[in-house]
């Protein structure tokens, strides 16, 4: 078969793919993330506010207990679970940074588990951990980098 028969059967392979393949929802998508990641954010805000008005937090230091309870619940619920069945549904919604990342962490843990805590759970775990920080660390280091700039051709104002 010659080179231009092929890239004919390409295309009309390409072509009957598009045809075939459904239709993405992409604006009911991003409305349905939008709102299920706001209410997990509106969920953490009152967990936030339970601790500054029953346990006399104030609201710098509300929010490390929130963190490590939304933490907390989301790994509980992976381990159940329910949070993937609330991912499948809400998309992206869920991948507000902490519910999400714990998510990630734990669905790691348990798919895992079988192969040791060390050489399983341990190295396979971490994967994901380690981008995200490596990617926080560069970002972090990046945005301290121009407003260390900025800073210096503006005369100290951002």
């Amino acid at each position: 078969m010659s080179d231009k028969t092929n890239y004919k059967q390409n295309q009309a392979y390409q072509t009957f793919a598009k045809q075939s393949e459904p239709s993405i929802p992409v604006l009911f998508n991003c409305i349905k993330a939008f709102l299920i990641g706001g209410l997990l954010c509106t969920f953490g805000q009152g967990i936030r506010s339970l601790f500054i008005h029953f346990f006399d937090f104030n609201e710098q230091t509300a929010s490390d207990p929130t963190i490590a309870v939304l933490i907390l619940l989301s790994v509980l619920l992976t381990g159940f679970g329910v949070y993937d069945k609330i991912a499948q549904f809400a998309g992206a919604g869920t991948a507000v940074p902490v519910t999400g990342f714990a998510n990630s962490m734990a669905s790691a843990a348990i798919e895992y588990r079988t192969e040791g805590l060390v050489l399983g759970v341990g190295s396979n775990m971490f994967k994901l951990a380690g981008s995200v920080i490596v990617f926080g660390t560069v970002a972090a280091f990046l945005i301290a980098l121009i407003k260390t700039i900025w800073m210096q051709v503006t005369g100290g104002s951002l």
